[in-house]
């Protein structure tokens, strides 16, 4: 920490007390050069992960929404909590460490649905039907064929 008087790089902390709102953390430093005291407070860097939308719109990531979406697709399937909580942590992840904190939903979607189609494929094509927006039949049709050319392979 840089003394506000002299510029001096080196200081001790003197007192270190959590703030009312339990937010912050303030300490009393005494510069080691000038020997004056001054007051700093640390702050957690809450930078929201955020999600792109289909739009352009962005919005904070929700695991919660990941999480729902997931359960809708495994409703009644034999896939674990476990599995399904796995998946949004390695979403939340992919997030958290990209560079600027930011994903789009299309990635996050193909994530899932590559990973739901190795875990349960009822739950894959649920899943894939509401995210890739099948309007007709036919489109449901050509994703199940799909899905079956590559059970053969």
């Amino acid at each position: 920490m840089k003394c506000p008087f002299c510029n001096h790089l080196q200081d001790k902390v003197v007192d270190s007390r959590e703030s009312k709102e339990g937010d912050a953390i303030r300490r009393r430093r005494e510069c080691l050069a000038c020997e004056r005291r001054y007051t700093t407070y640390e702050r957690i860097d809450e930078v929201p992960y955020m999600v792109i939308k289909k739009d352009g719109r962005r919005e904070k990531f929700d695991r919660q929404k990941v999480l729902n979406g997931l359960l809708k697709a495994c409703e009644k399937r034999p896939v674990s909590m476990g599995k399904l909580s796995e998946m949004v942590n390695q979403v939340e992840s992919k997030v958290s460490d990209s560079a600027d904190r930011e994903i789009s939903t299309r990635d996050v979607g193909e994530f899932l649905i590559d990973h739901l189609r190795e875990l349960d494929k009822i739950a894959y094509v649920r899943f894939a039907s509401v995210y890739r927006d099948f309007q007709d039949e036919q489109a449901f049709f050509d994703e199940l064929k799909s899905l079956m050319r590559q059970k053969r392979s």
